[in-house]
């Protein structure tokens, strides 16, 4: 349950509106470990499509610390965070191996990397393009990497192509 050989453990810490920078940098110049994975989604504005970075989970931030040392209280008080997330007394730890495969998933700057090991058949929703947001199900997967996919439109099944990219599996 420990995030690295300091014998730490990752806990979900929720932030006040719109401090999500303010609160990640705060937690680093203090020494805490942050995480916050991203994913890239396309909205509609004004009539145009436009690609928008956004947290996974808004509203939370990843800290790992030393529940032990009673840094919970330092974290708690820190610019941009309102509270840790508790059951009872004292943060519940995250599961590790939670935190971790999702560290897998991200690259360096915490943007989740497209997703791997689509099958036909798979759900999956998609994360860029006109059809954000839409759900479909995977048809066809092509060697080049290009996804065939079957949505409901309007009605009648029909079949998109798209970048594995632009998708997510729920």
């Amino acid at each position: 349950m420990t995030c690295c050989d300091c014998g730490s453990s990752w806990f979900l810490a929720q932030l006040k509106p719109n401090c999500a920078r303010i609160a990640e940098k705060n937690l680093q110049r203090q020494g805490f470990r942050t995480f916050m994975p991203l994913e890239e989604q396309t909205r509609n504005r004004r009539g145009r499509f436009v690609s928008v970075t956004r947290p996974l989970f808004p509203g939370y931030i990843f800290v790992a610390f030393d529940r032990a040392r009673g840094l919970w209280r330092t974290i708690n008080s820190t610019r941009g965070i309102a509270r840790l997330v508790s059951f009872g007394a004292a943060p519940a730890a995250v599961p590790q191996d939670l935190v971790a495969r999702l560290m897998q998933r991200c690259d360096d700057a915490g943007r989740l990397l497209p997703t791997t090991g689509l099958q036909p058949g798979d759900r999956v929703i998609l994360t860029k393009g006109p059809f954000a947001e839409f759900v479909a199900q995977v048809e066809h997967i092509d060697p080049d990497r290009r996804v065939w996919l079957l949505m409901d439109i309007m009605g009648s099944r029909s079949r998109v192509m798209a970048g594995a990219d632009q998708m997510r599996a729920i």
